[in-house]
């Protein structure tokens, strides 16, 4: 069989199940609370292996049921080394705020009492191109820094890319525009992802992915 994705629309983010032919991996792991759902969709492979947990970037919404989910799988978890420390605190960063962003700025501390995040030690701290191929995976790192330090972009089969919150498709397609640790980075990795000519493109926000002519359409208007 050719490589699947399975897309796991959750509470406040997306997760995706890439279905290989013997293996399964998973990009993010939703908020807390959001274990039984992503769980439930790995047992519908009917006994596939989880061989990672690959997690874009350290906000609990992307985050969030890793532990559990990795107590449940055994599965490794990978995480940019820029971000691993967050991860291991539970800690989100949101850097510099924006717009509707300073809402969730002054609410997070609520958010963060209403959904304690388990802190996770990554198993595997990646780096930028390091290949993936250990886990049954044509895949590589692309560190895509901005949103936070350690933000990384899943290219996988040199045609798909799991950007995280690169960009969002949730309204109107557009770039992230609410939350930056480096606005300047944010352009600089949207650049370096469309110098890859990908096929298709999943966000971490946002009910559909976006073709790689609808990408470049996208970053040519943030020059």
């Amino acid at each position: 069989m050719k490589l699947q994705v399975h897309p796991i629309n959750l509470r406040m983010s997306n997760a995706y199940v890439v279905e290989l032919p013997s293996a399964l991996v998973l990009v993010d792991a939703g908020s807390p609370g959001d274990t039984h759902k992503i769980l439930s969709r790995l047992n519908a492979f009917r006994g596939k292996p989880l061989r990672l947990i690959y997690i874009t970037h350290a906000h609990l919404d992307h985050y969030g049921a890793a532990a559990s989910i990795q107590h449940a799988t055994n599965a490794p978890l990978a995480i940019h080394a820029e971000d691993a420390r967050a991860l291991a605190k539970g800690e989100t960063h949101l850097g510099q705020v924006r717009g509707r962003g300073r809402l969730t700025a002054a609410l997070m501390p609520i958010v963060r009492r209403l959904f304690p995040v388990e802190a996770i030690t990554a198993d595997h701290v990646l780096q930028d191109w390091q290949d993936l191929g250990d886990f049954g995976l044509s895949g590589q790192v692309l560190h895509t820094p901005g949103h936070t330090p350690g933000s990384t972009s899943l290219i996988v089969d040199g045609r798909l890319a799991f950007v995280g919150d690169l960009f969002s498709t949730f309204g109107k397609p557009h770039t992230q525009r609410l939350y930056a640790h480096d606005w300047s980075e944010i352009e600089k990795s949207l650049e370096r992802l469309n110098a890859l000519n990908l096929e298709w493109l999943y966000p971490g926000h946002g009910r559909r992915p976006l073709s790689g002519e609808q990408f470049a359409s996208l970053v040519s208007t943030q020059r």
